[in-house]
């Protein structure tokens, strides 16, 4: 099967106003930060995007203080419908400035512009203008008469959707009434330097949204400070049962949404061409770099072999490449350490009997790419079948009936996502019913609303994150 050549159609990296260098921002203002700065690289080239000023211990006393200033004089006793107006501008600001801000996430991110355009900008914005839209009907949402907010939040986010998982835990936090001290990821600090700035710009009261960028150590001291009411981490399971640990008995309430080896389910009488779609979305949108990825894959074992015959011939289409080409599928992963841990794992996958099948699509020679990979003759004991990759690589085992699928399915210590794919309604609710996952997508995959509920189970997690139900976790009702 011939995939067609297509010219390249790059976007221009200067739409982005990369500037040479960003602070923190505490207190309404980006100011030097006590820790030692960081370069943030373009994982596509490893060339140096910007110099990163981080904080230090006194920055973030000073970011929680300024938090707890303006949550008791200024934002927690503001009415609701004067909360709306600053997230509304702050949402429709970040959708006119949405291109700059989609080259920006996949300069600083690695992942094709293809997504940050249609998928993780409009998606922030979505969720900020939700958000906004609640500010003055908490009273209605089902959780009290009265609902108030719990004070200054600490929220901690991932490399994987920058800009996206900021807009998770700001757009519910301040239209609940609360106060935010985020700290973004140390590889991927850029957007949400730039959502900063959009908020001063729409006026938002200083002390209201703070961001620190740096390492772990800064992530350690924001979700461990004793001014914080409320923790929001979204990051590995291992982090979460530190930060679980951390805050045990002290009253501060917490969210996390953590790690995931979800399990795409295609049963015998799937429709084959859109279950391959969903698949390939499933495990290889954003590079693999998803919690709920659909990293294993259950076929029904009647059908096995005409599905993979299928889905090769599919991943053969998908081109990996430079992530400012607009015909770019696959971008590059987000760092070398996490590129190291990909090679580990495909090569225990080797090592434990499986067999690899890669895309024959040539690799860029510089920067960090990964060819999406395929495993068959997965047993459930090997540690591609077991462990988060975090990367384009797809196991597949097989199934005879769904009560196997099932089992198969909820053999994992994680429970953040599945997916089903099968015509029968029927069939799909039995699964649904069975398998132990916070989110279950029928005949679809990775597919996100602001107005739905999303959220883990287990070692994937505990809360939800949008709908109603999302706000909840931000207020004392």
């Amino acid at each position: 099967m011939m995939a067609w050549e297509y010219a390249p159609a790059p976007e221009s990296a200067s739409i982005a106003a990369l500037k040479p260098a960003y602070r923190p921002f505490i207190d309404g203002e980006f100011v030097d930060g006590g820790g030692e700065p960081l370069k943030t690289l373009n994982p596509a080239t490893e060339e140096v995007l910007a110099e990163v000023g981080t904080a230090d211990a006194a920055d973030v006393d000073r970011a929680v203080a300024a938090a707890r200033r303006a949550y008791e004089q200024v934002w927690g006793p503001m009415p609701g419908a004067e909360r709306a107006k600053y997230l509304f501008r702050i949402a429709r600001v970040v959708a006119e400035r949405a291109r700059e801000l989609a080259v920006l996430e996949t300069l600083d991110n690695g992942k094709p512009i293809r997504e940050s355009r249609d998928v993780d900008i409009p998606t922030a914005s979505a969720h900020l203008f939700h958000h906004a839209g609640w500010a003055d009907k908490l009273g209605y949402a089902g959780l009290g008469p009265d609902p108030r907010p719990l004070g200054v939040v600490g929220a901690v986010i991932p490399w994987n959707f920058p800009l996206l998982m900021a807009a998770w835990k700001i757009g519910p936090a301040l239209a609940c009434g609360n106060t935010v001290v985020l700290k973004p990821a140390e590889t991927t600090p850029l957007t949400a330097l730039v959502l900063a700035e959009i908020a001063a710009e729409a006026g938002l009261p200083p002390g209201v949204l703070n961001v620190l960028p740096g390492a772990g150590d800064v992530g350690a001291a924001v979700v461990g400070h004793d001014g914080l009411d409320k923790v929001a981490f979204t990051g590995s399971t291992e982090v979460g049962k530190q930060i679980q640990r951390r805050l045990a008995g002290t009253g501060c309430r917490l969210t996390l949404e953590l790690g995931g080896k979800a399990a795409n389910i295609v049963y015998d009488d799937a429709p084959l061409d859109q279950a391959v779609d969903g698949v390939v979305d499933g495990i290889f949108f954003n590079q693999g770099h998803v919690c709920c990825a659909g990293s294993r894959l259950l076929v029904q074992e009647s059908i096995e072999q005409e599905f993979m015959e299928l889905l090769r011939a599919r991943i053969e289409t998908l081109r990996v490449g430079d992530p400012l080409d607009k015909n770019t599928d696959v971008g590059a992963i987000n760092s070398r350490p996490q590129l190291d841990r990909i090679v580990d794992l495909a090569a225990a996958g080797d090592a434990e009997g499986a067999q690899r099948w890669t895309s024959s699509c040539p690799l860029p020679e510089r920067g960090l790419f990964f060819p999406p990979t395929v495993f068959t003759g997965v047993e459930q004991t090997m540690r591609v079948a077991r462990e988060e990759i975090f990367g384009p690589v797809l196991s597949v085992l097989t199934f005879r009936t769904p009560h196997e699928a099932v089992a198969k399915a909820n053999n994992t210590p994680y429970g953040l996502s599945a997916g089903i794919w099968t015509e029968k309604g029927s069939k799909a609710l039995w699964t649904a019913q069975r398998v132990r996952a916070g989110v279950v997508w029928s005949n679809t995959f990775n597919r996100f609303d602001p107005t739905a509920p999303f959220g883990g189970y287990r070692e994937s997690g505990f809360g939800r994150e949008g709908g109603r139900i999302g706000l909840e976790a931000y207020l004392d009702a």
